[in-house]
């Protein structure tokens, strides 16, 4: 899955500023499928917006299940993203109040997309309200910190890199707002392709790749259609992949995923320049990174997650929430106590007489299947709503655990109980890599 919007625009001067005296502003974030998802004040109304350093001005969706938000200054527009789709319809606002913690800009431009079918939620599994970048990067160094979920948003005048001789540091390029970084690829072992890539916290794949033959950056042999994601102006397809390697200054990735998307959903980008691709948070979320913008430099340095493998849909199976239903359960507790505990989407609990508890909780359904994958050849269908996964049932955890429950390591046998038609069934299959060698 992956939100990538890759959106310009060039508007009235604002400025992100911290009070007098206050060098730093450190807020925590949660990570979900690589992405930065961040809270966000906008004309007092609290809301979760998505780092993006791919998107250029802050844009706001989904408010369907918001109170109201007074939004000032509005004239409309269209505008274009990434997808096959056409211009869309939406809303230029400036002069709004922007807040994150001690962080102000009482001056900020938005765009406002009224297509209520622009909404990430349910692929994410919590409210996402909308996408903001450019605009924090310029005016703070970013210090991203995805070992503890945390960023620190320093002040550039009080910034000093400390710890220089553990770091990469590598130039940023920055063009009609956003960034870009020089690295490296290889295919098939054979000598390494110089690439110039757009860096990008908004895409939660690992590298993105534009074929270029006379380069030498090509499809390799072993691949598979895929979807890739969800642009501002549609659903984005393209070829999924390995490439012997991805370089990043002295860091290598060997057997790294990679993914070609079809370049018609860039049809409404009108220049890539020398841009060969994107590197995305499958990548980014294995260092610690300071990206500094005002001196056009970007630090790495790696983490925990440095080794962890590249994970790919071995199941073949998207999930999303679907809305809420109920499910009843037998109370075990002898003191007869209804334990409500935090979720994404809330739960309602009812305790009936009989010692049975009625919880509306979020339903999961199967979202998409990518033809001839395990689950495709095991019977699951588009539109199945998922009750249990090898005996677990799925309401207890996050979309971002039953995503994990269905993809955990190849070779792994998987039961899965949905419910079709107001019937249950159950249908088994095996995880299969795609990429594995045949002996």
């Amino acid at each position: 899955m992956l939100f990538l919007f890759c959106f310009s625009f060039s508007g009235i001067a604002q400025k992100f500023i911290l009070p007098e005296g206050v060098k730093s502003q450190k807020v925590r974030f949660q990570l979900i499928n690589n992405l930065i998802v961040i809270p966000l004040e906008i004309n007092d109304a609290k809301l979760n917006f998505i780092l993006d350093s791919g998107v250029s001005k802050p844009i706001l969706f989904n408010l369907s299940n918001q109170d109201s938000i007074q939004l000032k200054n509005v004239s409309e527009i269209s505008i274009n993203g990434l997808g096959a789709g056409e211009p869309i319809k939406a809303l230029n606002s400036i002069g709004n109040s922007f807040k994150l913690k001690k962080i102000r800009n009482n001056n900020q431009q938005l765009f406002v997309v009224l297509d209520k079918d622009i909404n990430f939620s349910p692929s994410l599994g919590i409210p996402i309200h909308g996408i903001i970048g450019f605009d924090l990067f310029r005016d703070f160094v970013v210090d991203i910190n995805y070992s503890n979920k945390s960023i620190k948003f320093i002040d550039p005048k009080y910034y000093k890199n400390r710890s220089v001789g553990k770091n990469e540091t590598l130039s940023l390029t920055i063009i009609d707002r956003k960034a870009y970084v020089d690295g490296e690829v290889s295919f098939n072992d054979e000598e390494n392709v110089p690439v110039k890539l757009l860096v990008d916290t908004g895409s939660s794949d690992a590298v993105w790749l534009f074929q270029d033959l006379d380069k030498g950056i090509n499809v390799p042999p072993k691949h598979y259609v895929d979807y890739l994601g969800k642009g501002l102006n549609g659903n984005i397809f393209g070829k999924r992949t390995k490439v012997s390697s991805v370089k990043l200054g002295k860091y290598l990735f060997k057997n790294a995923k990679a993914a070609f998307p079809d370049m018609y959903s860039f049809s409404s980008v009108k220049d890539h320049g020398d841009r060969n691709g994107t590197v995305g948070g499958e990548i980014l979320r294995r260092f610690n990174i300071v990206f500094n913008y005002s001196e056009n430099k970007i630090h790495f340095r790696k983490n925990s997650n440095f080794g962890d493998p590249f994970r790919f849909n071995m199941s073949g199976v998207e999930l999303q929430h679907n809305g809420v239903r109920y499910i009843a359960e037998r109370i075990t507790d002898s003191r007869g106590v209804v334990r409500n505990d935090e979720r994404s989407f809330g739960d309602v609990q009812i305790l009936m007489e009989n010692r049975t508890r009625l919880s509306l909780v979020p339903e999961i359904i199967v979202s998409g299947i990518r033809a001839g994958s395990p689950a495709d050849e095991a019977g699951l269908r588009e539109g199945d709503i998922i009750l249990a996964i090898n005996g677990k049932r799925i309401h207890k955890y996050k979309l971002q655990e039953v995503l994990n429950m269905i993809n955990e390591k190849e070779g792994k046998k998987v039961r899965v109980l949905i419910e079709r038609y107001n019937k249950d069934l159950t249908f088994s299959f095996t995880l299969k890599d795609v990429f594995k060698q045949k002996p």
